[in-house]
């Protein structure tokens, strides 16, 4: 079965220095590939610093300033991991609210490896099954996740991967929920 197409449909990738390449650049090339406009949202401009496991990595520039960036104007989300990443955007207030406001809405959001930390900040696991990198698997439990350890976990809208190995299945689990469209608001 082909994958769903979602021309039209904006997503927000929000990221930070620090994030996993292949956890930005690829969910980036499969949900333009099919038919989603994309942005890149940081905290600074104009690009950030990739990593590729425990070496620096590639750039990448950076389409909005997330002080300009309105979660309203996006369908979804998508939260790449990386250790630095997620947890330089935790202690950034506007990254939490921005991510708040797309659990409160009911959007599709999609976190992988470490991705989910910035989650827990923003009131988005409790009573949720979710998996992510198994160094999480703690924080996730405390924070009132059920916590699993699968290739891709979907929830209610939160597409949820462990590893970079988990790409395809995390990539193909985003298009169809995007496709999908809004679950009921977080209560």
């Amino acid at each position: 079965m082909a994958s769903p197409r979602i021309d039209g449909r904006k997503v927000a990738v929000l990221a930070t220095n620090g994030f996993e390449q292949s956890e930005l650049e690829q969910p980036v090339a499969a949900l333009t590939a099919a038919g989603a406009t994309v942005h890149v949202i940081a905290p600074k401009g104009p690009e950030i610093q990739g990593w590729e496991h425990h070496d620096k990595g590639r750039k990448t520039a950076v389409d909005l300033e997330l002080a300009k960036a309105k979660a309203g104007e996006y369908d979804a989300l998508v939260l790449p991991g990386g250790v630095i990443n997620p947890d330089a955007l935790r202690l950034e207030k506007k990254a939490i609210a921005f991510i708040g406001e797309f659990v409160k809405a009911g959007k599709p959001i999609g976190a992988i490896c470490h991705g989910p930390w910035t989650l827990i900040d923003a009131g988005g696991v409790e009573g949720k099954t979710m998996t992510s990198w198994p160094s999480l698997e703690t924080d996730l439990k405390n924070a009132g996740a059920k916590w699993v350890d699968k290739e891709v976990v979907v929830d209610q809208g939160l597409i949820t991967s462990r590893k970079p190995d988990d790409i395809p299945a995390f990539c193909k689990k985003l298009i169809e929920e995007i496709a999908e469209g809004r679950h009921a608001a977080a209560a």
